[in-house]
């Protein structure tokens, strides 16, 4: 099983080096309308995700309620996740976006930072993040791209990296459902998942 799997992904990976099939961010300067998460990420919003493994296979759905807080190029966004599996996670990501559209953010259970770059209707950004596995943790790269469909609603293309081999694959639709929420609930809620 260990073997076929490391030979599907060999396999996967030479067949993307021999197409050069590759996408930059400066490809997407021109589309609109313009993503700037200071407007996108404001008030509550809700996403819904699918987890596919390296096979391409369905792992587990999710619901998320999100809620952004801004200032001066500098956002405070809580996650609440509802996993499939009965799990409920959270995330604080700190941002700050600058006026150049760099992004630079933090979170608990991301090492270091994640860093990217706005352009158009679309944000691609990196980071490491580390994840519950098998009772221990596990670090993986996340690639991460975010398309502005309309001013109300987003999709969010996520790749998951070990060793440089993919091995899961996300796909969300987030949508802002109110920009002037207050985020106070969402934040307790954050806090208390956290503290356990």
């Amino acid at each position: 099983m260990q073997k076929s799997f490391w030979q599907s992904v060999a396999l996967a990976s030479a067949l993307t080096l021999m197409t050069g099939c590759s996408q930059s961010i400066s490809d997407y300067t021109q589309l609109t309308p313009a993503l700037k998460l200071d407007r996108f990420f404001l008030g509550a919003g809700r996403a819904y995700g699918v987890m596919h493994d390296w096979r391409g296979q369905q792992s587990v759905r999710f619901v998320a309620d999100l809620c952004g807080e801004w200032q001066q190029g500098q956002g405070d966004l809580y996650e609440v996740f509802y996993f499939s599996d009965g799990r409920v996670e959270q995330r604080h990501w700190q941002l700050i976006q600058s006026a150049d559209g760099e992004v630079r953010g933090t979170a608990g259970d991301v090492v270091g930072e994640a860093s990217g770059q706005l352009a158009g209707n679309s944000l691609y950004w990196q980071y490491v993040l580390r994840i519950p596995y098998d009772g221990d943790t596990l670090d993986v790269t996340v690639k991460d791209w975010l398309h502005l469909v309309d001013e109300k609603n987003l999709i969010n293309r996520t790749t998951l990296h070990k060793f440089g081999f993919k091995v899961a694959e996300l796909t969300l639709s987030i949508q802002q459902l109110d920009a002037n929420a207050d985020c106070s609930a969402l934040k307790q809620q954050v806090a208390e998942i956290a503290a356990d």
